[in-house]
């Protein structure tokens, strides 16, 4: 089968629909399953959510700068798995927003017998009937190892009450038990990092836009994400609630701006370098947070009122 008969096959069986959405107080046309991509898209992608650059990092100085980075990431693992420390870190964000990119170059040059990704499917029967942390718990790391979690146990803190997936008092009992397991993983000793990759919502129809249409990528675009287009305000609700009710002093949330993939990988692999000891350390390669990237979850907050 061809590669052309594939996507179309795809998107026919996905029943894709047109949708009139209201961005920034207009409505905007949007037949996703149209090859060619909007210009008011097109134009508005990369600037959208206040996005603070008008170009993407240079590819040299990008692939320079995430080598280094990774550098460095090599000896700190190497220094874990000297002292037995243990670390997890959690990728969230809207659906395109840059999750798995961002954790593959996180992991790119680490022993991938001790450097594990995480990423869950729909939890089971057995699963359902358990208590909601239970099947996140058995992945925690042990001794010298780091987990990357591609989404968490905050799905249902965004998505599952978006999407109805939970019950209102589901959702209630997560926000009172979270923090305190979180407290309580922290204070075992494991070094603990919650990363929301914010997207601007032009930016995000552009990236589906780009998976429905590639051979390589299509089987990336759910009906979940189908969903989700029209759901944008109803996300944004949600996700300052979690960073109200979970941004805390033992396990805060940052935020990084992931319209350019590149920048936001490179800030993702530096706050986690930042706030790290290890035999050969060279803060000068780490360097400092791009502060127009990279925000505390309370200072973005108080930016969007």
């Amino acid at each position: 089968m061809s590669e052309t008969k594939q996507v179309a096959e795809h998107l026919a069986e996905m029943q894709l629909q047109p949708l009139d959405l209201d961005l920034h107080g207009k409505t905007r046309h949007f037949d996703i399953a149209e090859p060619k991509l909007p210009k008011w898209i097109e134009e508005n992608a990369f600037s959208s959510g206040d996005y603070p650059y008008d170009d993407k990092l240079k590819r040299k100085d990008y692939e320079d700068t995430l080598e280094a980075l990774q550098g460095e990431l090599v000896k700190l693992h190497a220094h874990m798995q000297k002292t037995g420390e243990r670390l997890v870190v959690l990728f969230e964000g809207r659906d395109a927003a840059g999750k798995g990119g961002t954790i593959s170059r996180f992991r790119g040059h680490l022993n991938p017998r001790q450097a594990r990704v995480v990423a869950l499917s729909k939890p089971t029967e057995t699963e359902q009937g358990q208590w909601y942390f239970q099947r996140y718990i058995q992945h925690l790391p042990t001794s010298g190892e780091i987990v990357l979690f591609d989404r968490s146990w905050y799905n249902r803190a965004v998505v599952e009450p978006v999407m109805g997936f939970c019950t209102e008092a589901e959702y209630e009992a997560f926000l009172n038990a979270v923090n305190p397991f979180e407290k309580l993983l922290v204070d075992d000793g494991i070094r603990f990092f919650k990363f929301w990759l914010n997207i601007g919502r032009e930016m995000q129809l552009e990236r589906f836009h780009d998976r429905v249409h590639d051979p390589l990528k299509y089987w990336k675009f759910s009906s979940i994400d189908l969903k989700g287009i029209s759901l944008w305000d109803r996300y944004t609700d949600y996700r300052n609630r979690m960073f109200e009710a979970t941004h805390t002093a033992h396990a805060p949330w940052t935020v990084i701006r992931s319209n350019d993939k590149r920048r936001a990988r490179i800030e993702a692999i530096r706050q986690v370098l930042l706030t790290a000891d290890y035999e050969g350390r060279d803060p000068e390669i780490i360097g400092e947070p791009d502060s127009r990237i990279v925000k505390d979850a309370a200072t973005f907050l108080a930016a969007k009122r």
